[in-house]
């Protein structure tokens, strides 16, 4: 994602200390934060790679369940001091990497968001 946004003109702050929740990477001119979210960890709806465990329940569901309103509480606050959130999925990343239509089709909806969208979230 970096090499992909940096070959199209984009400069950022990679791990960005200054934001609650260290945004993957942080362009300072739009204020965009962009955020690359593991489909396990940060319980991807609908999607295959965010399983359940078969053990050890009583220590994952509400350990996952935790990851999830963390993230809805980090998202909120860049927000609230105007900055816009991108949010990427791992399947996404994962679907970029195997088909280079569906890599220029994400990278254009990111790079136009980035540029020319009004709206503060993106999720992708």
């Amino acid at each position: 994602m970096r090499s992909l946004l940096h070959k199209n003109g984009f400069r950022y702050r990679a791990n960005y200390t200054d934001l609650p929740g260290k945004p993957d990477l942080f362009f300072t001119k739009a204020r965009v934060a962009l955020f690359i979210h593991g489909c396990y960890w940060h319980r991807h709806a609908n999607c295959k790679y965010a399983y359940t465990p078969k053990s050890n329940l009583d220590f994952w569901l509400p350990k996952l369940e935790k990851n999830r309103l963390h993230d809805k509480e980090i998202i909120q606050l860049p927000l609230n001091q105007n900055i816009r959130i991108i949010i990427i999925w791992e399947c996404t990343i994962k679907k970029m990497q195997k088909d280079e239509t569906d890599r220029n089709e994400i990278l254009t909806k990111i790079v136009d968001f980035i540029r020319y969208e009004p709206n503060s979230f993106l999720e992708l």
